[in-house]
């Protein structure tokens, strides 16, 4: 089984609700092969009642790749990791950072941060039930409980179990007043008490999230801590990836393509089609592949007229890339390697 000295979690990719989707996660493989992976989050109660595929399954190429879950209840918790290990998942993470009102009324999110012990009973049950790391993902604090010593007691009870990372998202949280999205932007990046954890418990691998938005910020934080997670920026403006793992994982390759990455993805939405796949459903997540470069605009206002429409096929990119003046590439490169 995966250890955690297995994965590598110095660049990762935010669990993000309706973004970070399989379609999302193939399409960042074809510019990052290293980068951990996260879905979005999966409650308890949806996975153990509902459709278990429809949550679960992903496509090959998206490992390494974690599952995150929500949910606050010690045995639901330990079935669900039981259910990502044997649907082969690398990791699964415990959301302890979403600030909505939906997840607050189901004991979900941000708000367990005020639960230190119920957390720690909950990491503790999970990990009982798997070999594969078992990790949490929080905020510095929530509403008026944002003191550097709240930080600590939350982490090292949870550290107790024996869990070893910690995602720790450099804002708080209000959990009245602020819509989640506005929990993203308003509250005060605070990467000093994220640098200070890291300080007080070298042992510990502690991922910095929030803010993030270069290689080179990414690099800079990973002087204090041990890995950087990036969320919006990785979707709004993808080609960002495509040098991870050149700039991040020191690995000497040749930097993809957006053509290369164009044309990969275009054979992967061939193969979606003809299982049923809705053409908008795959393309929404790769808008800004072309972001800051002439041509963007036009190659975005085709995809988003034209993908939803119930016949919409390959020809909508083809007219895309042909707005940019650059043509996919010759069809030389087998689905299966994309």
């Amino acid at each position: 089984m995966t250890s955690t000295q297995t994965l590598d979690r110095r660049f990762t990719l935010a669990p993000m609700m309706e973004w970070s989707t399989s379609d999302c996660r193939t399409f960042w493989r074809l510019l990052t092969k290293e980068a951990v992976l996260y879905t979005e989050m999966v409650t308890t109660g949806a996975l153990l009642h509902g459709d278990k595929s429809r949550f679960l399954d992903y496509n090959a190429c998206e490992h390494p790749l974690a599952l995150q879950l929500g949910g606050s209840d010690p045995i639901a918790l330990a079935e669900c990791a039981r259910i990502a290990e044997d649907w082969g998942y690398d990791e699964v993470n415990l959301n302890c950072g979403c600030p909505s009102d939906r997840v607050q009324n189901g004991m979900i999110g941000a708000c367990l941060m005020a639960e230190p012990e119920l957390v720690a009973d909950c990491i503790a049950a999970m990990q009982n039930a798997v070999k594969i790391p078992v990790t949490v993902k929080h905020r510095i604090g929530i509403d008026d409980m944002d003191d550097y010593e709240g930080l600590v007691k939350f982490v090292s009870t949870i550290a107790e179990t024996g869990c070893h990372t910690f995602i720790v998202h450099a804002r708080k949280a209000w959990l009245k007043g602020l819509s989640p999205k506005e929990n993203r932007e308003v509250p005060p990046l605070q990467y000093d008490k994220v640098y200070q954890l890291k300080q007080d418990f070298p042992h510990l691998n502690i991922i910095i999230n929030g803010g993030v938005t270069t290689l080179e910020q990414s690099k800079n934080l990973l002087d204090h801590v041990d890995g950087v997670m990036i969320g919006r920026e990785a979707y709004s403006n993808p080609y960002l990836l495509a040098q991870v793992d050149q700039q991040i994982y020191g690995i000497d390759k040749p930097v993809v393509s957006r053509a290369e990455v164009m044309q990969k993805f275009m054979l992967y939405c061939t193969e979606e089609l003809a299982k049923g796949a809705r053409l908008n459903h795959l393309t929404r997540h790769i808008l800004g592949l072309y972001q800051g470069l002439p041509g963007a605009r036009q190659f975005r206002r085709i995809i988003s007229e034209q993908a939803h429409k119930p016949d919409a096929g390959i020809e909508v990119l083809e007219r895309a890339l042909a707005a940019l003046n650059e043509l996919p590439l010759a069809n030389t490169v087998d689905a299966g390697n994309a």
